[in-house]
């Protein structure tokens, strides 16, 4: 396994627009399904350990302290990828997940409330519309 040399993620993460807080959100998604699985927080730390260790480290808000997921419940995911978005202020971590996703037993933590919002319908453009 390729680690990330320190020096390389420290380059990355002069590019993170960190929040005020010093937070970036994670969005976790299933390497081959690109199923969204989860959102994280991760600090400075957090990143570094993401990127060196082949697992996924965030920064628990309630807890303050650094969690993996898996490490308590054997739900872990392994790093397959991560990404920085255009505007350096949301990372995309795509992991294969071993189990559920989300801490209420759930594979993704996006299937609990599914909204009803009005569905857009794309139409061809004319060539008036140019």
């Amino acid at each position: 396994m390729n680690a990330t040399s320190s020096a390389s993620a420290d380059a990355v993460l002069e590019r993170i627009r960190f929040t005020d807080t010093g937070l970036v959100p994670a969005i976790v998604q299933q390497w081959d399904t690109r199923e969204v699985l989860m959102m994280g927080w991760m600090d400075a730390e957090a990143f570094r350990r993401t990127m060196s260790e082949g697992r996924v480290t965030f920064w628990s808000r309630s807890r303050q302290e650094y969690w993996r997921k898996g490490d308590t419940s054997g739900h872990v995911q392994y790093v397959k990828g991560v990404a920085l978005d255009c505007d350096g202020d949301t990372l995309l971590v795509t992991v294969e997940q071993i189990g559920a996703a989300c801490h209420t037993g759930t594979r993704t933590c996006f299937d609990a409330d599914v909204l009803q919002p009005v569905v857009g319908e794309s139409r061809e453009l004319e060539a008036t519309d140019l």
